[in-house]
């Protein structure tokens, strides 16, 4: 195991653990800034075995011991507010992230913080690496105490969540014009795929959420000063703000594609109905005219077979005629496009107060207004001009 600590410029001290020596070309880099004079922190390195390297992290650092004893078993997200001996606060947990687009890079972040030391334990170097990069390195520099530093790197995980919520938004706009032009059957599955993609950033944003307010009830008051703590509740904010939209808009979705199937199911319900009542009259009349029986009216006439027929025609004339002037056939014979559907029940008619047959339709929300002002002014009585003097 490789053990770095890095002491910064306001005297906390930040212990990186490591299980794997990086390689050589992936240091060459950073060990000429090390040597560098001008490096803002001090460095120092020690490379073991685990278990030699981890006994003297314990013995350097007592007050680590419990944690690093329990770290090994934790596979999962969890946080713990707790109290060192002295009664200093300290705040340790695991964090399992997302360290690239791919969604199944998940890598845990095992950490432990109080006022003046954090100590993290990496599977891999990406997150150190882009901490020793600008503006990362300067933001940690600034920090004045290490609850300030932890929440810079919690900063540098949600950057993943900025770029994965960009390309859901834009597979989500494409999802969203392929439904109004052509609502498919197959649509629905690729909404619930944009379903679960959004559960999955969710399922990684609660546990941030959860951290940041372990760390405020574990600091309490001297986390409301820090700037990357503020610039952090921001970050969360507008990321829930986010993951709210992104939900109606996918809830949005479903009862579209819900109502939609709806108005086809009922289209399709009745269509059958009608068929079936229009062949009713030729079903009847074949099933008796049909029956293996030799004393059948007209059977033997050479006009029998006419008159059947005229009679099957009328019935089934009388019979469309009555569903017709009940106003049950309608367009149902008509085949209906999706976006005729969508814009034949976007619009909603109200019956006028006065009981009139003229039906007023809703008006878009942005004219709500004028049309209300334009109402108020019918309204308004006439103003009576003053009497004159005889």
């Amino acid at each position: 195991m490789m053990h770095r600590m890095l002491r910064f410029p306001s005297k906390w001290e930040w212990h990186v653990l490591h299980e794997v020596r990086p390689e050589t070309a992936n240091l060459s880099s950073r060990r000429h800034k090390q040597d560098a004079p001008s490096s803002p922190f001090i460095q120092l390195n020690t490379t073991d075995d685990n278990a030699e390297a981890i006994y003297n992290i314990k013995q350097a650092n007592p007050e680590m011991a419990d944690w690093l004893s329990e770290v090994k078993s934790s596979k999962h997200n969890h946080v713990v507010v707790s109290e060192l001996p002295s009664g200093e606060p300290v705040l340790y947990g695991t964090l399992i992230f997302q360290a690239s687009e791919d969604k199944r890079d998940l890598l845990p972040l095992h950490f432990w913080v109080t006022n003046d030391k954090i100590a993290t334990i990496h599977a891999d170097y990406r997150l150190s690496i882009k901490l020793q990069m600008e503006p990362w390195e300067e933001k940690l520099n600034r920090c004045q105490a290490a609850p300030e530093a932890f929440f810079v790197m919690l900063g540098l995980i949600l950057e993943t969540f900025h770029t994965g919520l960009d390309d859901f938004e834009t597979r989500l706009g494409n999802l969203e014009q392929k439904m109004e032009r052509r609502n498919r059957t197959g649509l629905m599955n690729i909404i619930f795929e944009r379903r679960y993609e959004l559960l999955h950033w969710s399922h990684l944003f609660i546990p941030i959420r959860e951290i940041q307010a372990a760390a405020k009830e574990a600091f309490l008051g001297s986390l409301a000063d820090q700037e990357e703590y503020k610039r952090m509740e921001f970050k969360l904010d507008r990321v829930q703000a986010l993951f709210t939209h992104y939900t109606m808009e996918i809830d949005t979705l479903i009862m579209m594609d819900d109502a939609i199937s709806n108005f086809r199911g009922n289209d399709i319900m009745k269509t059958l109905t009608i068929f079936t009542a229009l062949f009713t009259p030729a079903t009847v009349i074949g099933s008796i005219w049909g029956m293996n029986f030799s004393r059948i009216p007209w059977h033997s006439e050479p006009w029998g077979f006419m008159v059947i027929s005229l009679l099957i025609v009328v019935s089934t004339l009388i019979i469309y005629g009555w569903l017709w002037k009940k106003g049950w056939t309608g367009d149902l014979l008509k085949s209906r496009k999706p976006h005729d559907i969508v814009s034949s029940s976007s619009t909603l008619s109200l019956p006028s107060p006065q009981g009139r047959s003229d039906d007023k339709q809703l008006t878009p929300r942005g004219t709500r207004s004028n049309i209300r002002k334009s109402e108020e002014e019918e309204i308004k009585p006439a103003r009576i001009p003053p009497r004159s003097n005889r």
